[in-house]
């Protein structure tokens, strides 16, 4: 194993520098390698200057830092690409291109950090000979077996401080604070954060709701001389017989955006409720600052991971942790079934029995 390219897919997240440190360091000083970086995704194997070299100096500094040093692009699909042609806007395969510009750097392996959408695109060009490797990202923490994915504890802090700075000002103002969480169709995030945070109603896409059953919490709240609510909305949430709600409606390339359900939720406590209702959305705050201490950790064991399988000729595979050891499992198997709440698991037993509301009782 003499040539190694690393590649960071999809949305950005904490611990991405981690695991590009992990593996060019791992790469150079444990295996004598050469180790590629390759900008924004796999649009890097097509554009100028998309690729160059990784020493130690280029990642001396890093781990503590957000974000990626090597660009990402989460829509960067390969296999279905917008480009304009004669002024028309087409989609077009650039999956053999791609395959033949990897074989002519004479990789040993690519290694392909990513979530759900980035690691599919891997498997597939795998099967068309390409040697990859998969490290599981993704603040949402839905992809298939692994226990974890780097990113999403850092996220989940984030989440958790923002519960806590609306405490005090929901209760100074005897308001209804909805907080609207990312996760896409995973429900993780807001699920997690409301327990550690102390939300009174938490929203989830596992289990959808009702309007009235949140008007009769929060009434219930009011009864006992507490005026004040927080809830804990996941984007995906939708109300029981309802679609989600989308802030940009996706094509045949781009992936609808989830956002807006915290709105719906507010008008309705407001004019059916007459409750004061805030909305924060937050965002992309979630996404980004250093990472935690476990998702460092974890992104560097995975991008340490990650050079030994390929040195394995584990191709087609994707590193995972599984209980305090990091193993290996196939891409197929990682992307089989997407990675959900469990409605009868542990957490969601445990926030009943607090009282808490999911808005389906």
């Amino acid at each position: 194993m003499k040539h190694l390219a690393i590649l960071t897919g999809g949305g950005d997240a904490p611990g991405l520098n981690a695991v590009i440190r992990a593996v060019v360091k791992t790469a150079i000083q444990e295996y004598g390698c050469e180790i590629l970086g390759v900008r924004n995704g796999f649009d890097g194997f097509l554009d100028p200057g998309g690729i160059f070299q990784l020493d130690l100096e280029a990642v001396r500094g890093i781990l503590p830092r957000g974000g990626t040093i090597l660009g990402t692009a989460n829509r960067g699909n390969p296999f279905a690409r917008k480009v304009i042609r004669n002024g028309q806007v087409v989609i077009e395969d650039y999956s053999q291109q791609i395959i033949d510009n990897i074989k002519s750097l004479e990789l040993d392996a690519l290694i392909v950090v990513g979530g759900d959408g980035t690691l599919r695109i891997a498997r597939d060009l795998w099967h068309l000979g390409v040697p990859v490797v998969g490290v599981p990202k993704t603040i949402d923490n839905d992809i298939n077996g692994t226990d974890y994915t780097f990113g999403y504890d850092t996220a989940l802090n984030a989440a958790m401080d923002a519960i806590d700075r609306l405490h005090t000002t929901a209760e100074a103002h005897h308001r209804v604070m909805i907080l609207e969480l990312m996760g896409r169709d995973a429900g993780f995030i807001a699920l997690n954060a409301g327990l550690a945070g102390g939300a009174d109603v938490i929203l989830i896409p596992e289990i959808p709701f009702r309007f009235e059953a949140i008007v009769r919490k929060i009434r219930r709240r009011v009864a006992r001389g507490t005026y004040f609510s927080i809830l804990s909305v996941a984007e995906g949430a939708r109300p029981q017989g309802q679609e989600q709600v989308y802030a940009i409606e996706g094509d045949a390339v781009y992936t609808p955006r989830l956002g807006g359900i915290g709105n719906e939720v507010a008008r309705y406590l407001t004019e059916q409720g007459g409750f004061e209702t805030r909305v924060t959305v937050l965002g992309h705050l979630q996404r980004g600052g250093s990472p935690t201490a476990f998702d460092r950790a974890l992104a560097t064991r995975f991008g340490a991971a990650a050079v030994r399988l390929a040195k394995q000729g584990g191709f087609g595979r994707m590193v995972a942790l599984h209980g305090t050891r990091v193993e290996d499992i196939s891409l197929e198997e990682a992307l089989a079934t997407p990675r959900r709440v469990d409605v009868n698991g542990d957490a969601v037993l445990t926030a009943r029995a607090l009282g808490i509301s999911f808005g389906d009782d």
